[in-house]
């Protein structure tokens, strides 16, 4: 019966220092993360730096948490009811759940970060934590399409900017690169209903690119 016991702890142990392990490796991934984008702020002032960058640490930690407990609920709901109309009810108050906690932990982040760094500063954090995919796609449609006017201009800036603040709060790369292409897709109506052919602008554009010696 000691020997049984005995086993069992120690496979209890090992599984501990496995998961240990496992959160120790995780939490370095992300302080990594961290470290890449803070370094692009140019901060001389080292505690300043290190306090960046364990605040952007625990954001990418607890928006892990947020998101992997909401996919975990969602996953139980599925396979505890079998209603359509009460799971769709369950999916929509746990997404709502999740939004909420989503939108309180971003005020407290972009609070941090207010507290120690300027405007411009923060916006190169968000940018770091979406992979620039904002001011990318940007460009992107004003090289496609040279004749846009300047209010167009600014509506494809602002739901890029809007599809920015979505895609901090996912944590994967997947789920952020989904939020852009949701609101590409948002420019892509906006700019057919202004007399643009997409499909034509797109062509021509690979067709200068190519002209230049270039590749999309």
């Amino acid at each position: 019966m000691k020997h049984i016991i005995g086993i069992i702890l120690l496979v209890a142990f090992g599984c501990s220092v496995s998961s240990q392990n496992e959160d120790t490796e995780y939490l370095k991934v992300l302080a990594e993360r961290s470290e890449k984008i803070v370094k692009t702020l140019n901060i001389t002032d080292s505690e300043k730096h290190n306090r960046i960058t364990k605040t952007l640490t625990n954001q990418y930690k607890l928006l892990g948490e947020i998101n992997d407990d909401f996919n975990h609920k969602i996953k139980v709901a599925k396979e505890e009811i079998k209603d359509n109309t009460k799971l769709e009810q369950k999916n929509k108050e746990l997404y709502e759940e999740k939004n909420a906690k989503l939108y309180n932990l971003q005020c407290e982040f972009i609070g941090n970060l207010s507290a120690n760094l300027t405007n411009d500063q923060i916006e190169s954090v968000k940018d770091g934590m979406t992979y620039g995919v904002r001011m990318v796609t940007y460009k992107s449609y004003n090289e496609m399409i040279p004749a846009l006017k300047e209010d167009e201009k600014r509506q494809i800036y602002a739901w890029l900017t809007e599809a920015r603040e979505h895609a901090m709060n996912a944590s994967s790369s997947k789920d952020k690169h989904g939020w852009f292409n949701k609101y590409k897709g948002r420019i892509n109506n906006y700019l057919s209903r202004q007399g643009y052919d997409i499909q034509k602008e797109r062509k021509l554009w690979e067709e200068r690119v190519k002209a230049a010696g270039g590749t999309l």
